[in-house]
């Protein structure tokens, strides 16, 4: 049906996914008492005037310190573009020991969140296909032009040297995660004064094309392939991977129409494009727990059961509705789409099972948002402390662009969490390690206990994994 293929179109623009000294100096600015969703405590709202630009404010929450503490206050970066940094609140029951210190703070950057969200009408239900969706996005567009062109990156870090003005803190500590590890990386080459430490899960650095993801997703697709065919469970289905690929080279009309909704699992009225179902695949390896459902879903369609594979996809749908699909456009366009060459998408999208699919969203997307380009420059050394987190089977931001494409960072660790998806920072003992680093940033960790962290168990049948192996940490 329709709205089945709309919740799939929002799932394939995840691109990720999708918190002062830290008691507030004498004559803070007004604040109200708030909650958000994913967390219970009571947060501190503001409201941070802007100069213009088409929004007067910006929505700013505080978590603050629970001891009351003066260390540097920690601010949540959101990925995107076009997460709100609100949205990362359920983030905060990993970080609570990190809370008992620091301050910890989201700002929703302009066209997010409470900072005026620029969603161009869409939701979880979206148009039913690209035309629609282009056709859309180019009236919001039209609406709106001259906000849209102010949307960027330069923007976004100024806006949070202005916060932190505004909140009477000193230097600042930054967590962010996927597009929001760009945003920190910027903020350190225009204000490295300013910082005290990063910690970038999922890392995009600058320099790196990360809509190019095609090469990266398979070669996250390959490592659940091995992992699966090493587990005694996983193995009895055999060459599942090749049942994909016969799968999306075969998908026809005839096999759309057996797809079911992923939320009422009726029967299809409309084809299923194979993009969209190539980009359930690639958005379920963002989650270690949805990953280890793949083969079991994948397998059962060789029976003509498609109601597994179609649950997998409908996992993601609440998480793509906090999107702001015009801000995530200004940016994209502006600062991505726009460097990379078609000579670059072949070569990336060569012999993998998403083929094109992803960057041609963004590509039709871009042709409807004319937004001119903002460049990056060169990034210069820096000397801030640096935690960088990667997860082995990230299908977007690899460990490989940690490692190799952020040589100007002179004091930097990196842990990598074996099997892991995209965005780690509540997982296992990395909490423990991210409040470590931030009380001694420059002290090497001991990152052993990484180790432990272990892929969820593989899905046996339909009732779930087999009920006598072995926990797996989670």
């Amino acid at each position: 049906m329709v709205r089945r293929r709309r919740l799939l179109l929002a799932a394939a623009l995840m691109v990720a996914t999708g918190l002062s000294g830290t008691a507030v100096a004498q004559g803070q600015p007004p604040s109200e008492t708030c909650y958000l969703d994913g967390w219970g405590d009571p947060l501190r709202c503001y409201q941070a005037p802007l100069d213009g630009g088409g929004l007067e404010n910006l929505a700013v929450m505080v978590a603050p310190a629970v001891n009351g503490s003066a260390r540097e206050p920690l601010y949540l970066l959101a990925g995107g573009p076009g997460q709100a940094a609100s949205d990362l609140a359920p983030l905060l029951n990993a970080f609570r020991r990190i809370n008992r210190e620091r301050a910890i703070v989201m700002v929703d950057r302009r066209g997010a969140g409470r900072s005026g969200a620029f969603r161009c009408g869409f939701g979880s239900d979206m148009p039913a296909d690209l035309e629609a969706f282009s056709r859309q996005l180019a009236q919001c567009y039209l609406q709106k032009a001259d906000f849209a062109e102010t949307l960027n990156s330069r923007q976004t870090v100024e806006d949070l040297e202005r916060v932190r003005h505004f909140l009477g803190h000193g230097r600042i500590a930054l967590w962010g995660g996927s597009w929001g590890t760009r945003t920190a990386l910027l903020y350190q080459q225009w204000h490295p004064e300013s910082l005290h430490a990063l910690v970038l899960d999922a890392v995009a650095p600058i320099d790196t094309k990360v809509f190019l993801t095609a090469h990266a997703a398979e070669n996250a697709l390959r490592q659940l392939e091995r992992d699966c065919a090493e587990d005694v469970v996983c193995a009895r289905f055999g060459d599942w991977r090749r049942q994909l690929d016969q799968l999306l080279s075969q998908w026809d009309d005839e096999r759309a129409a057996n797809f079911p909704d992923p939320l009422t699992g009726a029967p299809a009225e409309q084809p299923l494009a194979r993009w969209a179902l190539a980009n359930a695949i690639r958005t379920a390896l963002y989650d270690p727990k949805a990953a280890a459902q793949l083969p079991y879903a994948i397998d059962q369609t060789r029976l003509g059961n498609y109601r597994p594979l179609s649950s997998i996809a409908g996992l993601f749908v609440s998480r793509t509705d906090s999107m702001a699909m015009g801000l995530t456009f200004s940016v994209a366009c502006a600062e991505e789409l726009n460097r990379i060459s078609g000579e670059e998408v072949a070569a990336d999208s060569a012999n993998t099972f998403l083929g094109t699919a992803f960057f041609d969203l963004f590509k039709s997307g871009c042709e409807v948002w004319p937004v001119q380009p903002k460049p990056y420059d060169a990034p210069e050394p820096r000397e801030q402390p640096v935690l960088l987190i990667s997860g082995g089977a990230d299908p977007i931001t690899p460990p490989v662009y940690a490692e190799r494409q952020l040589d100007y960072l002179s004091r930097k660790q990196h842990l990598v969490v074996a099997g892991g998806g995209h965005i780690n920072s509540p997982r296992g003992c990395i909490p423990e390690l991210i409040a470590r680093f931030l009380d001694s940033p420059g002290k090497p960790l001991d990152d052993s206990c990484v180790a432990e962290i272990r892929r969820p168990p593989f899905m046996a049948d339909a009732f779930g994994p087999a009920l006598d192996m072995g926990g797996a940490e989670q």
